[in-house]
């Protein structure tokens, strides 16, 4: 069997580098990333793919390998530290995604068959990202850099996870690369009857568009928190804002919640969200609210709309460092909404997952404007990302969430 899909010139060389004294520490510390402006020395024929090894200034001993990504900011991407000597072949991705597997194993020993595989830099596989719906392996790709390698990555992941369906999805500046002839959506190996994939979290049903929907058609990496809602939500009524496909909603349902609203400005999210909702029995009642976020949370407050358990999980807001001051300002907006529409010993759930606004930085911002408020409270938990979201370096760790109890 063969995934094999590119041009036939896709052939990487080595290259030899030497970075200056910030990018040699960066990299000695297991850091992922090398920036154009580390780089003193490098071959003047380097090409997207081709493999960097990575020479110290002094002693000439290597010092990590990576990829060459000619059209990004960060030049190259560690994919080994180089405590050992390794020679970069098949049989070495194959062994770092059965790593990457073990890792998983005990989320998939609950009643769990959707996860993330590979997590990019945090498993050693920078701008590729691979996730699994019950049977179907979707691989999402960011970077040219894996283009030369793919065809083993491809059957390793297909061996490894047993997934009879494999679905690329490209971002976009791969689906404007000439070098490849994959496109967005290709089914790879194996059927896909509906681009509507079905699957299971701890017990509760989902599906995922794994053509058309965001990244790779879910987001897996609030799984914990949403079981953890589901649990605080019995009997009780829910707030789910910027819900999209209703992973707090649908969860919130199937433990018995009273009544779920879910609040997002796509309609076509909330259609899932009703969709996701009816694949589980559940007798609360599912409403839906379309619209911004910040508008139709005000226009609840002078409804004087109140609820048990509230959950505020935004998009991020600081794609770039300019946006994180303004980005803060929206988050300490929503945790003052948020407190006005808890209920009386409610618990307040609040979210962030912008990498840029770090997780003690939002953590002490929901504690001010908690603490300016009147109501007493307690911070009963502070989370992050699921276990199949394993973080390797700083700017790896992205999410975070607060739980806060009020006591009146």
């Amino acid at each position: 069997m063969t995934f094999s899909n590119l041009k036939q010139n896709l052939k990487p060389k080595n290259l030899a580098v030497k970075l200056n004294a910030k990018g040699e520490q960066s990299v000695v510390k297991g850091h992922p990333w090398v920036f154009s402006n580390s780089i003193v020395k490098i071959n003047d024929d380097a090409e997207t793919g081709d493999l960097a090894i990575v020479f110290s200034k002094n002693k000439n001993k290597v010092i990590g390998l990576g990829l060459y990504d000619a059209n990004s900011p960060i030049r190259i991407k560690i994919i080994h530290s180089a405590e050992s000597k390794v020679k970069i072949d098949a049989d070495f991705f194959h062994h770092k995604i059965e790593l990457a597997f073990e890792k998983r194993s005990e989320l998939l020993r609950t009643h769990t068959n959707s996860y993330r595989l590979l997590f990019g830099e945090n498993d050693g596989f920078p701008g590729l990202i691979a996730d699994v719906y019950d049977n179907v392996l979707v691989v999402k790709l960011y970077s040219e850099i894996w283009l030369p390698y793919l065809d083993s990555i491809l059957e390793s992941l297909h061996q490894i996870s047993k997934a009879e369906t494999l679905v690329m999805r490209l971002s976009r500046n791969l689906q404007n690369s000439q070098n490849h002839t994959y496109k967005d959506g290709d089914v790879i190996f194996g059927t896909l009857e509906n681009e509507v994939v079905a699957f299971i979290e701890h017990g509760v049903k989902f599906s995922a568009n794994v053509i058309k929907g965001h990244k790779t058609g879910y987001f897996l990496d609030h799984r914990a928190n949403r079981k953890r809602v589901g649990e605080l939500s019995q009997g009780k009524t829910v707030l789910d804002v910027f819900s999209y496909a209703g992973g707090f909603s649908v969860h919130a349902l199937a433990n018995g919640a009273s009544e779920v609203t879910s609040l997002d400005i796509s309609k076509q999210a909330l259609d899932m969200a009703r969709e996701n909702g009816k694949l589980n029995a559940y007798s609360g009642m599912h409403k839906t609210i379309s619209g911004d976020a910040f508008v139709e949370m005000k226009a609840l407050i002078q409804k004087g709309k109140t609820y048990d358990v509230v959950v505020i999980d935004p998009p991020s807001f600081a794609k770039q460092q300019s946006e994180i001051e303004l980005a803060k300002k929206k988050y300490a907006q929503l945790a003052e909404l948020g407190v006005q529409l808890t209920a009386k010993n409610g618990i307040l759930v609040l979210a962030s997952c912008s990498s840029r606004v770090l997780a003690q930085s939002f953590f002490d911002l929901n504690d001010r404007v908690l603490n300016a408020q009147a109501r007493l409270y307690e911070t009963e938990l502070k989370t992050k990302h699921d276990s199949d979201h394993p973080i390797a370096f700083p700017e790896g760790a992205y999410l975070k969430c607060g739980y806060y109890r009020f006591l009146e």
